[in-house]
C-alpha cells in the first residue's frame, strides 16, 4: 500500500513510474522528462521533482533551476482556464496592460496564480506571434485579437457560466 501523505516516505505513483521508465538514467533527459511530467499533471509537483533527482542522480537545486528557467513550466496547478496576456512590444504599446490589470481585478489574482475555485489562472508573455491583432490575450491557446479590457470581461463572464 503507498503512503497517500507528504512525509517524505519514497512512494512515487504509478504515472511518475510509467514517466521515468520510458527513459534512460541520463541526466540529457531532464527537460523531456520535465515536459511530460508538466503535460501529465499540468504543473511540476514537488513528489515529481524529488522522483526526477532521485532516477537521474542530479540535485534539486538543478532541476529547480531549469523549471523556474523555462517558462513553459509551471510550480503551481494552472487554472481549468489559463488566460495569458501577451506583453510584447506590439501588444504592450497598443494597451496590453491594461488588459492584465482588468483581469487581474476582475479574477482577484496576480499573474502565476490560480483562482481558488481552480477555474482560472493568469500568466503574461512575450510574443505569441499575433502582432496584427494588438492587443491579445490567450485561453487555454485560443486567441482574442483587438483586445480591450471590455472584451475580456465579456470572454471571462462567458468562461464564468460554462458548466
Amino acid at each position: 500500500m503507498s503512503c497517500k501523505c507528504n512525509c517524505g516516505e519514497n512512494h512515487k505513483d504509478e504515472k511518475m513510474e510509467k514517466i521515468l521508465s520510458k527513459y534512460e538514467k541520463d541526466k540529457s533527459n531532464l527537460i523531456q522528462i520535465l515536459n511530460e511530467v508538466q503535460e501529465s499533471y499540468g504543473y511540476i509537483p514537488k513528489q515529481a521533482q524529488l522522483d526526477i533527482s532521485e532516477y537521474l542522480d542530479i540535485p534539486m537545486a538543478e532541476i529547480y533551476g531549469v523549471i523556474t528557467f523555462y517558462s513553459r513550466f509551471s510550480l503551481e496547478p494552472k487554472g481549468k482556464y489559463n488566460v495569458a496576456v501577451c506583453l510584447g512590444t506590439a501588444c504592450y504599446v497598443k494597451g496590453s496592460e491594461k488588459i492584465l490589470d482588468k483581469l487581474k481585478e476582475k479574477l482577484g489574482i496576480d499573474v502565476g496564480q490560480t483562482t481558488p475555485d481552480g477555474k482560472f489562472s493568469i500568466e503574461s508573455t512575450r510574443c505569441i506571434g499575433a502582432c496584427g491583432l494588438a492587443p491579445v490575450f490567450t485561453i487555454n491557446g485560443e486567441v482574442y485579437g483587438k483586445a480591450t479590457p471590455e472584451l475580456l470581461e465579456k470572454v471571462i463572464e462567458e468562461y464564468k457560466t460554462k458548466e
